[in-house]
């Protein structure tokens, strides 16, 4: 399938945004280790999640987590603490995206888990039993997930776990996201040191779960906004938090430079209000940015900055190398599609210096990865009749994007 977009001159109106994926991803491994009946309320829809509620719901031997690579380094946790005999697979792409550090800190812990395929990959069979627990190190510059995937199994290890992360550790957002979702089910675990966490053996309580709603699908109407430039234009975002422990709840600050600006409904930052999006003119004469805590957003950014003709240098890009496509690579051949010449540095470092090359406008490759089509769809403001093949990868996190898109009056045309 392949879409052909045009984008509206104005816009007004109010989006759903879905549920967080994040938020919903840890409260389901929490809520199941917790022994909670029903399911946290507003629960992500799309594939990442729905995934984790097919496993924890029909317990299969084999569980299939497609290209969940946040279900599959929980659900390899989970299942390692949890009674019962299971093997664990997902896509040809997730079967190259690495895991060895996550099993062999789980052995470590005395975990049952084995290879089937090629070492250090998934599938994995997992014998799950009771874990003594300890203090264990692990590379904090490889991939938060896994150390969230630990300390959420941490207060149901005999004598609980003293976690050390060693070199940079990226994506704090996310482990502080972690530690805030257990903490909201009872669990004692703290940062006693810039590098340690601890938590203590204390099992979860039970409690009721409403999940706010996705900052990361928000900032394709930020980028959306940013490349309109138009001051009577608005967009509105219901249930967003304003203190949200979400990484990517940044994307406010980042586009504040880029021409947006945010303003909340009310002044209760813990509660879920509507945030409207207005525009504003940007001045920016180049953005500099370390995305190690919110890589997420990397792409969002890369095409609003070129298509907006703002330089940038984007580092802590290491960890896009093993997402769902290898972002790096694909970002710089697909934005060459548009004209634009990026450059890559250290192996995790993006740069853009204003260097063009001739558009093809050939259609944009997806690379079975939902920010690639959604990160580029709104370029359709500066590229009329914008192509995307296989657009229907959004429902790994977003899946109304397209139809939310339409209502906000972009023509979407599906092509052979």
């Amino acid at each position: 399938m392949r879409y052909r977009i045009t984008a509206p001159s104005r816009i007004d109106t109010t989006i759903k945004l879905p549920a967080s994926k994040s938020i919903s991803n840890r409260a389901l491994i929490i809520s199941a280790l917790a022994g909670v009946k029903t399911m946290p309320r507003n629960i992500s829809n799309c594939d990442d999640t729905e995934v984790i509620v097919r496993a924890l719901h029909d317990n299969p031997y084999e569980i299939d987590i497609k290209a969940a690579g946040t279900a599959m380094r929980f659900m390899t946790a989970y299942l390692a603490v949890t009674p019962g005999e299971h093997v664990i697979t997902g896509t040809e792409r997730m079967k190259h995206r690495p895991i060895k550090v996550l099993v062999d800190a789980l052995r470590y812990l005395g975990a049952d888990i084995e290879y089937i395929g090629e070492e250090g990959f998934p599938p994995l069979k997992i014998r799950g039993k009771a874990l003594d627990g300890g203090s264990i190190e692990i590379p904090g510059d490889v991939s938060s997930q896994y150390v969230s995937a630990l300390l959420m199994i941490a207060p149901m290890l005999n004598g609980g776990l003293e976690l050390h992360l060693t070199g940079n550790i990226i994506s704090r957002p996310y482990i502080d996201l972690t530690i805030h979702t257990m903490h909201d089910y009872g669990a004692r675990v703290e940062w006693t040191d810039v590098d340690t966490i601890v938590t203590e053996p204390t099992g979860y309580r039970e409690r009721e779960f409403i999940i706010e709603n996705d900052w990361s699908g928000a900032s394709y109407w930020y980028e959306t906004l940013a490349l309109m430039g138009d001051r009577e234009s608005s967009i509105r975002l219901p249930g967003l938090i304003d203190s949200s422990r979400q990484g990517d709840s940044g994307v406010r600050y980042l586009f504040s430079m880029l021409g947006v600006k945010t303003s909340f409904e009310d002044g209760i930052k813990t509660k879920p209000t509507t945030v409207t999006l207005k525009a504003m003119r940007s001045m920016l004469p180049k953005l500099d940015f370390d995305f190690s805590g919110q890589p997420d957003l990397t792409q969002t950014l890369v095409v609003t900055c070129a298509a907006m003709d703002i330089p940038f240098h984007f580092t802590g890009l290491a960890t896009l190398r093993i997402k769902e496509s290898d972002r790096i690579e694909v970002l710089k051949r697909e934005m060459r599609k548009l004209g634009f010449v990026i450059r890559e540095e250290n192996n995790s470092e993006l740069l853009w210096d204003g260097e063009q090359c001739e558009a093809t406008m050939e259609p944009i490759d997806t690379y079975e990865d939902h920010r690639m089509a959604m990160a580029f769809a709104p370029a359709a403001v500066k590229f009329p009749g914008l192509r995307i093949n296989n657009p229907e990868v959004v429902t790994k996190s977003y899946p109304n994007f397209w139809k939310d898109l339409q209502q906000a009056g972009f023509k979407i045309e599906e092509e052979e």
